[in-house]
């Protein structure tokens, strides 16, 4: 029988305005699908106009212009229906997906679909649950006491992947998926049993404990940031009143 780390993969990434999942915007998605390790990808790739300023700082991430967006992008409701309906038939096909830091991905999906479609991104998987693998969850826990940072840069290089055109949502995408797979094969004696399902229920333990221990070191630090447990998807924020 096949790993998981071996077959179906299919991948999200995303670029934005900013790094604030409740207001700021999508302007860039893709998800790449490989039906095995050394397949040629399928990449599907969405360019959105925002609505709303690309400030300075964000462009200077990813290159993409308020000119640029406004000449080439669609409008984000069409194209957040899109993405969420590519994921969802991922989910139907049985390929797990795999999110670099899905709390920051998927939760902007969501609220850009709140925003744009009175929807949710949960209601896309009411038929089929939505697995998700995170290198990042994944990479702190399998090798938890390794020191530096843990960027998509820093996990590609740490795992030998390749990654050309960072911060493009496609090339991201891909580096992504082939660091989970990098992953998997490195604890193998760990993984290999696990399905991608326990795997999702596991990642969202590991995340609580991680975000647990990420407060305790602020608060020793005197750093007032909150660090949010909820994996792989934030709850949404009670409507004002």
């Amino acid at each position: 029988m096949t790993c998981w780390f071996e077959g179906p993969l299919a991948a999200f990434d995303t670029e934005t305005t900013g790094v604030d999942v409740e207001t700021d915007r999508i302007v860039s998605a893709a998800v790449v699908v490989q039906d095995a390790p050394g397949m040629r990808p399928r990449v599907y790739r969405w360019l959105v106009n925002p609505g709303v300023p690309v400030p300075a700082s964000a462009t200077a991430v990813h290159g993409l212009t308020d000119e640029h967006l406004q000449r080439n992008g669609r409008w984000p409701a069409p194209v957040m229906y899109e993405v969420a309906e590519t994921l969802a038939e991922q989910a139907s096909a049985g390929r797990p997906l795999v999110v670099m830091n899905a709390p920051f991905d998927l939760t902007l999906l969501d609220r850009e679909l709140r925003r744009h479609r009175a929807s949710s991104l949960s209601r896309w998987f009411e038929a089929t649950p939505l697995r998700v693998l995170d290198p990042l969850v994944l990479d702190r826990h399998l090798d938890r006491y390794r020191k530096g940072r843990r960027t998509l840069t820093d996990l590609c290089a740490q795992y030998g992947v390749t990654l050309e055109g960072a911060h493009d949502a496609g090339a991201d995408a891909l580096a992504s998926l082939d660091v989970v797979r990098a992953v998997g094969r490195r604890f193998a004696g760990r993984l290999e049993r696990l399905s991608p399902a326990e795997l999702h229920t596991l990642q969202a333990v590991w995340h609580a404990a991680q975000a647990r221990g990420l407060q305790a070191w602020f608060a020793r630090s005197g750093t007032e940031e909150a660090v949010d447990p909820a994996w792989p998807l934030r709850p949404s924020l009670p409507a004002a009143a």
